[in-house]
Parts: C-alpha cells; sequence; structure tokens
C-alpha cells in the first residue's frame, strides 16, 4: 500500500482519534494557555525549510523535551470494530502510540502519534502538554535508526464531536507529525476535548 493510499484509508476510517480517556483519581484541567487560544506560529513562520522526506520506518522512540516525555518503544495502533482509532491501554498509559495505517513519522503525509493525559490510575505520559508552545521540538527515533525531528507548528483545543479529521488525517504534501491526547475539565469521568499537536518535519539525524 503506497503513502496515499495509507493516508486515504485513515480519512475514511477513522472517525474520532481520541476517546479513550477517563479518570477517577485526578482532576487537573489539561487547557492550555488561553484555551490553546488556537495557537500557532505567526504567518511568517509558518512554513517550516524543506527537508528531503524518509523512507518507510517504524517509530520507536519519542522524545518531547518540553512535555518531559521520553518513551519508547512505541505501540502499534489500529482501528476498533466501530472505526475509530485505537488508543494505548490503561496498562500503558506511560508510553504513545502510533496509528499504524498512516505513514511512519517522516515520510511524506500525517504521521500520527497518540497518548493519554490521565487514566483512572492518576497521570500518564501526556500529563504535561500544557508546557507545550509553538516551535518546541518532537523527535521521532525510527527502526532504521534514523531520527525525524519535527517542530510543533500549531497547538488546537477541540470537542471530541467536532474533531478535525479531515486535517488531522488528510494528505499533505511533505512530511508532518499529528500527537493527540485527551483534555478539558472533567464531566461524568470523561475529558471531553482533545488536545492535538500539529509540528512539520524540519531535519532528518543518521545513526
Amino acid at each position: 500500500m503506497n503513502t496515499r493510499t495509507r493516508t486515504a484509508a485513515a480519512l475514511l476510517l477513522a472517525l474520532v482519534a481520541l476517546t479513550g480517556c477517563s479518570t477517577g483519581a485526578t482532576t487537573r484541567d489539561t487547557t492550555l494557555p488561553a484555551r490553546v487560544a488556537e495557537a500557532a506560529a505567526p504567518a511568517s513562520t509558518k512554513s517550516a525549510a524543506a527537508v528531503a522526506p524518509l523512507g518507510r520506518s517504524l517509530p520507536v522512540r519519542v522524545t518531547l523535551p518540553s512535555a518531559g516525555v521520553d518513551t519508547g518503544p512505541i505501540l502499534n495502533l489500529g482501528l476498533n470494530a466501530d472505526g475509530t482509532v485505537e488508543v494505548p491501554s490503561v496498562a500503558d498509559a506511560e508510553r504513545i502510540g502510533w496509528y499504524d495505517k498512516g505513514v511512519t513519522p517522516g515520510e511524506t503525509g500525517p504521521a500520527v502519534l497518540i497518548g493519554h493525559f490521565d487514566t483512572a490510575r492518576g497521570p500518564a505520559v501526556l500529563k504535561n502538554v500544557s508546557r507545550v508552545r509553538v516551535g518546541d521540538e518532537i523527535t521521532v527515533t525510527r527502526a532504521d535508526g534514523t531520527s525525524a525531528v519535527f517542530r510543533v507548528r500549531e497547538l488546537e483545543q477541540v470537542d471530541k464531536d467536532a474533531f478535525p479529521t479531515a486535517k488531522v488525517y488528510g494528505d499533505t504534501t511533505r512530511p508532518e507529525l499529528r500527537l493527540v491526547t485527551c483534555g478539558g475539565e472533567l464531566v461524568d469521568g470523561h475529558r471531553p476535548d482533545n488536545i492535538i499537536v500539529y509540528a512539520d518535519l524540519v531535519a532528518a539525524r543518521a545513526a
């Protein structure tokens, strides 16, 4: 299956990227500064410098220093029976998963990573997502030994019922990354929003 076909399949089948965030152990609010304020890079800095796309190679580790994230190995996430994207299990709350119906990080297209903010057991891998800012770097180490370095371009907080499927999973002309988690104040034990971090490939490092 080529890159475009994988991405198209993701767009058609992924109804909601993350529905599994719930908790009975914490009441921390994940609202980002000014409710994200649809935070995005200024127009003059939105376009990342051109970086040649990488070949396909599975992600094995993710680091996001501003949020204190350094985790691996990466989980492979597929689709549930109802067409929604799988999320990491509660037992894997400290790990990040990669949506394996899409491209790998560094290929042309939107690679999607998913992690919990918290679960019924307490804070999880993306508990400090509110510290992420435009311009921060996310590094994905790949199975071939290369590292794909992405720079955050935009942060968005949306109601799960209004999840921007096309924006997250739709085809792109360059390598991009999405990091998705839950957000918002608890409502009946669940967080009603998704927080989405959008990032562009800015460097590729050899092993």
